[in-house]
């Protein structure tokens, strides 16, 4: 009897565990006009139906949809149904921040960043230290570096630290620069530059690691702090029609606590986590192999390695000097063993390895060091990742194929930095950037993405800004190096099966077929048909994931 009853019990398990079996629910939407891509073709469909978290069956137009029966029908009332977008590159963490801090983007001179500050101090008089991002010199009239003195102004015994736009420079008032105990004396780190002016005083701007002298200073987020910043974050990404995120740099307490929104269910969104190196006790989570949860909602798989900086600060490493900076070529963040270090553990570790590298020489050095250490480690099938791709020497365009080098790129960079690129690197230098269409002839594999909060997460930014290669104001006219542009289908495919294939999860996502997780987004006007220019302006209605609805207007 005792044996009996340890059957039933163990049958009773298996039911209540196993959803396809005990919980099976069948879901059409019809009426819909569908695309997927289909062995690199665009396929159309009116009709889509899933059970559970997988799809089942594609209608076409003129197929007898089944008799609705015990499943759910949802009318989808002529609107376009495509596979849920994924960003490949975007800071999940810092985005949940970011609604939570002082915004300045769009700020157009310094005064204006300093009031944004102001009134979301006024706002929130009970913070210790005011924070926020999205300041660009580059977009004022003097594009000059702001000072500490502008801040001092309105901040003379609160704490101030805003990021710039990129998140690689940091602008501090000087009741700040005195916690952080900086004086005319501290030296910049390796890999950094803290500015200064002709008597050799700081000036308040950090840029790349000379920011840590500076955050160091600012209490970290509380475990239950950092789970809430996650929360609001992933909640408002899936309304732009975002199903996955690559985060691109990511500590294990933030590893963590995905697993632990993973084990409540609370993920609303797919995770593709990437582990920041150098980070506390990376080497150990390393040695712990890379991980998948039950229902793919969160993926463990890469590391995140950054070469150099940003091109508006000055901080993205060049061969040659700056165009508009005699004298100045950039920074490294790490030297050549350092990095040779981070790649061969990783990689021999099962990882895949995605480096930030957004200048010529910091790419160059990156595909050199790949070429190498791929060799080395047998690891070419990881498929690792340069992150940004940003400046390239047409010479090495070709390497990315040739060393199944995926191309994480941005296109709301190109857009956001057309008016400074040239500056930055002059007309000839400016023909390797940004270069989309000489990668993709090349045979590249490019995987889009929007490094939030750098930029917008909406994806249909990143789209708009592919095809057109204009701004939101249809700046300019023809395009900004228009040669480079994508066609709407191969934007699409950036953003969904080539997403998908730089994260080795182009069996379950990217496209929508049967047996495939059942990740999609409706929208109120159809991508392939509506203007061109209008393609930043289309609106999720609804986003589901893993077959259940985590988004509606």
């Amino acid at each position: 009897m005792k044996i009996l009853t340890k059957h039933l019990s163990t049958l009773t398990l298996f039911l209540l565990t196993s959803s396809s079996f005990a919980f099976a629910q069948t879901t059409i939407i019809t009426n819909v006009q569908g695309y997927t891509l289909a062995d690199r073709e665009l396929k159309q469909f009116t009709a889509i139906q899933f059970t559970n978290d997988k799809i089942d069956k594609l209608f076409i137009e003129g197929e007898v949809l089944p008799k609705p029966g015990q499943m759910t029908v949802i009318d989808g009332q002529g609107k376009t149904l495509l596979p849920g977008l994924i960003d490949a590159h975007g800071h999940i963490l810092s985005y949940g921040l970011s609604l939570m801090q002082a915004n300045l983007l769009g700020s157009l001179s310094e005064e204006s960043a300093v009031k944004k500050a102001v009134n979301y101090a006024k706002a929130n008089p009970d913070i210790t230290w005011v924070q926020g991002q999205g300041w660009n010199q580059t977009q004022w009239e003097n594009t000059q570096f702001p000072t500490a003195k502008s801040l001092d102004k309105y901040f003379p015994n609160k704490p101030v630290f805003l990021r710039r736009v990129d998140g690689h420079a940091g602008w501090a008032n000087t009741k700040a620069m005195e916690l952080a105990g900086i004086t005319s004396a501290t030296k910049s780190p390796t890999g950094g530059d803290i500015i200064r002016d002709k008597s050799g005083q700081p000036t308040g701007i950090f840029v790349d690691n000379a920011m840590d002298l500076m955050t160091k200073s600012i209490a970290p987020l509380t475990k239950q702090q950092q789970k809430s910043v996650l929360k609001k974050a992933l909640n408002k990404l899936v309304s732009f029609g975002l199903t996955s995120v690559h985060d691109a740099g990511i500590f294990t307490d933030n590893l963590e606590l995905f697993k632990e929104l993973s084990n409540e269910n609370a993920l609303p969104m797919r995770i593709n986590a990437m582990l920041y190196l150098p980070s506390e006790n990376w080497q150990e989570t390393l040695k712990q192999g890379p991980f998948t949860s039950r229902d793919n909602m969160l993926n463990f798989n890469s590391v995140k390695i950054q070469a150099d900086g940003a091109l508006g600060s000055r901080g993205a490493s060049l061969i040659a000097d700056y165009s508009d900076h005699a004298g100045h070529k950039g920074l490294m963040l790490h030297d050549r063993e350092k990095l040779i270090l981070y790649m061969n553990t990783a990689m021999n570790a099962g990882f895949q390895v995605n480096t930030h590298a957004i200048g010529d020489n910091a790419n160059k050095v990156v595909l050199d060091l790949y070429q190498q250490q791929i060799k080395a480690t047998n690891s070419e099938a990881l498929r690792h990742r340069v992150e940004h791709a940003q400046i390239l020497q047409l010479s090495d365009i070709p390497r990315f194929a040739e060393l199944n080098i995926i191309a994480s790129m941005q296109a709301t960079h190109a857009t956001s930095d057309k008016n400074m690129a040239v500056d930055r690197i002059g007309e000839e230098r400016i023909l390797g950037a940004y270069a989309w269409r000489k990668l993709m002839n090349a045979k590249a594999v490019i995987a889009a993405g929007s490094d939030f909060p750098v930029e917008s997460p909406n994806p249909f930014f990143g789209l708009h800004a592919s095809v057109t290669r204009q701004d939101h104001q249809n700046q300019p006219e023809n395009g900004w190096y228009s040669e480079e542009s994508m066609s709407r289908l191969e934007a699409l495919q950036t953003f969904t099966i080539d997403a998908a294939y730089s994260a080795h999860q182009e069996n379950i996502l990217g496209s929508l077929e049967k047996g495939k997780k059942a990740d999609f987004i409706l929208l109120e006007d159809n991508y392939f048909t509506e203007n061109q220019q209008d393609i930043w302006k289309n609106k999720v209605l609804a986003t589901w994931v893993n077959g259940k609805k985590v988004f509606a207007q």
